[in-house]
């Protein structure tokens, strides 16, 4: 599912456990960045509240985001990139990415190189953490 802000969610064939280690796994196995790995569940827990299995990955790679934030340096205040994963109310798994390019106009009016190339490998990273 994409909405028009460029929020993009996908239903994971795995379980919850299981897409959080997928994502961790295939990150990792393309060279990206695992900059933090939030269980935000555990936070909210330790806080004395309720919340449903979620975990926030924040990644990257500089050698792209850089030139990215060299053109627009408010660019960094969405890199690096973030996927959550999250266990949703009907049991199933959900994995959401915000698109780069959804949030270009946000800051620049022109173009900014590379952000559609990253939302198209981010793409990718999220088929093979949500599919067998």
């Amino acid at each position: 599912m994409k909405n028009d802000d460029g929020l993009l969610v996908r239903t994971s064939v795995h379980s919850y456990s299981d897409t959080v280690d997928a994502t961790r796994n295939v990150l990792r196995q393309v060279g990206q960045t695992i900059f933090a790995e939030i269980d935000q569940a555990a936070a909210a827990r330790g806080a004395g509240l309720p919340l449903r299995p979620t975990t926030l990955f924040i990644f990257g790679n500089p050698q792209v985001g850089t030139p990215i934030m060299q053109t627009e340096p408010l660019f960094g205040l969405e890199l690096p990139l973030k996927i959550l994963v999250w266990r949703d109310d009907d049991g199933s798994t959900k994995v959401a990415y915000r698109s780069l390019a959804s949030l270009r106009d946000s800051y620049v009016a022109g173009g900014i190189d590379g952000v559609e190339r990253v939302d198209a490998a981010v793409s990718k990273l999220i088929d093979n953490i949500v599919t067998p």
